[in-house]
């Protein structure tokens, strides 16, 4: 059985699915073309920083699309987005419906900045109606750098195979030390102990992560838990970040420096 079997069928491929198209067959000239989308490429990239460049301090918020408004996932998304906004963060969702607007729902109730990043599907996914700034990319990584730009935190909802991407996404970029101080929090522990039982039981028995690998993950279960756990690791985020020096930052202009 083909792996795309009962879905609908689609006629116009996403700037992504034509990019990562099976290549067999197809002539020099077309694979030649991948070249040309690096201007397409940096122009998304340009025009999201340019967008997001007033943002001080956000919290990037992961869940599920399809979690209808009735559903107490919802409520308590909502309420997340809430109380992260009213602790003064910005948040960061992926700007379509279900938990992504109902966290944006919270954000703009508690007066905070509500940013949604969406991304081009297959099958129209549009904004949902609570945001300051929304934003559509076509290619995922674009996005991907997006939510994590701009983010002190991750806060992790319950959701499917785009929110289990973008936990280890996060999860190896922290245990990378690609970024540093940056809390993981999964919200509402129960819905995580199958995932961490088997975590425990396949890849850290088999030491293909350590126990440390493990702690990246924050399992709280109320929207005040997560946002007690972001606020700490803001103000150790301040200290820590003083010690570091961009490679794009301005010369030292003090004396000693001279």
């Amino acid at each position: 059985m083909s792996p795309d079997s009962g879905r609908p069928k689609r006629h116009k491929p996403t700037f992504d699915e034509e990019l990562l198209l099976w290549l067999d067959g197809e002539s020099p000239a077309v694979r030649a073309a991948d070249a040309d989308r690096v201007r397409d490429i940096a122009a998304e990239f340009a025009r999201g920083f340019r967008a997001l460049d007033r943002i001080d301090r956000a919290v990037t918020v992961f869940g599920s699309a399809r979690t209808p408004k009735d559903h107490p996932d919802y409520e308590l998304a909502r309420e997340l987005g809430f109380c992260i906004g009213r602790a003064g963060f910005a948040v960061i969702t992926g700007g379509g419906p279900g938990l992504m607007e109902a966290a944006n729902q919270g954000a703009q109730e508690a007066g905070a900045l509500s940013v949604g990043a969406n991304i081009e599907l297959p099958h129209e996914q549009d904004l949902n109606p609570y945001l300051d700034i929304g934003l559509r990319f076509e290619h995922f990584f674009a996005r991907k750098v997006m939510f994590v730009r701009y983010a002190s935190a991750f806060v992790v909802c319950p959701g499917g195979y785009g929110t289990l991407d973008e936990l280890f996404e996060v999860l190896t970029l922290v245990q990378t030390q690609t970024v540093r101080t940056v809390p993981v929090v999964m919200i509402r522990s129960g819905d995580w102990d199958g995932l961490v039982d088997w975590l425990r039981a396949v890849p850290l028995a088999s030491s293909h992560i350590d126990e440390h690998d493990l702690e990246i993950m924050q399992l709280v279960d109320t929207p005040q838990q997560a946002t007690t756990a972001l606020v700490e690791a803001y103000h150790y985020q301040l200290a820590a970040g003083e010690a570091m020096q961009r490679r794009t930052a301005p010369p030292d202009e003090s004396p000693a420096a001279r």
